[in-house]
């Protein structure tokens, strides 16, 4: 359970989405959270984002890699119910097929050592 499903209602988390979809409809409600299974992944300064729909998982990885400052040894992976999203899919898509009931797409992401 993410953050904000602590923080707020339901109704709440459904009043702003809806909100920010009137005024921005070419842009998708993201929630991005680092993953639980890598507590010494550094946190991003904020959560939430208004992402443009038409740019990829890969353009978002990434915009939240350099937000981060990841190690380049590191390689970063987006999860959205613990499954790994497409990199050449867009935002779009992805509202589309994973969008939560309060209008949200909640982003979880991690790293693995893969150079040595």
């Amino acid at each position: 359970m993410s953050p904000a499903h602590l923080e707020r209602t339901l109704q709440q988390r459904l009043n702003e989405s809806t909100l920010i979809k009137k005024k921005h409809p070419d842009r998708a409600c993201i929630y991005m959270m680092r993953s639980k299974t890598k507590p010494s992944l550094p946190d991003l300064d904020k959560n939430k984002y208004l992402v443009p729909i038409d740019i990829t998982i890969g353009q978002l990885a990434y915009i939240i890699r350099k937000r981060i400052k990841l190690n380049p040894s590191a390689a970063m992976f987006l999860m959205i119910n613990n499954a790994m999203v497409p990199a050449t899919q867009t935002i779009g898509e992805t509202e589309q097929k994973h969008m939560d009931e309060d209008g949200f797409l909640y982003i979880y992401y991690t790293t693995e050592n893969c150079f040595g």
